[in-house]
């Protein structure tokens, strides 16, 4: 009689020990896989950060750019203070267009 149920018992758990198996063994290379997903940056993720940079860069140079303006003209109406903001802008509008052309 318990030959018949040990029988039994191993031909009905088969289907479960071998998932059980096939689960183990896979699993090292589920976690290294996904390890690496996370640890590296795809073509395209790099891309779209990169294109954030530039975004904001271009607004910086922009505010920049409306801030030199304002400035000019006080400077042209004989604003002393404004002639010099208009300067360090100048400068500043410089490095930032550097920036621009320089690779992140």
């Amino acid at each position: 009689m318990r030959l018949i149920v040990s029988a039994a018992a191993m031909l009905l758990l088969q289907g479960c020990v071998a998932s059980v198996v096939g689960d183990v063994v896979t699993a090292p290379i589920k976690v290294v896989s996904k390890t690496a997903d996370v640890l590296t940056t795809s073509q395209s993720e790099a891309d779209e950060k990169r294109g954030r940079q530039m975004r904001k860069r271009e607004e910086e140079l922009g505010k920049l750019a409306r801030q030199h303006d304002k400035a000019r003209e006080k400077c042209e109406d004989g604003n002393e203070d404004a002639c010099a903001k208009a300067a360090q802008l100048d400068e500043q509008i410089e490095l930032e267009r550097n920036r621009l052309s320089d690779p992140v």
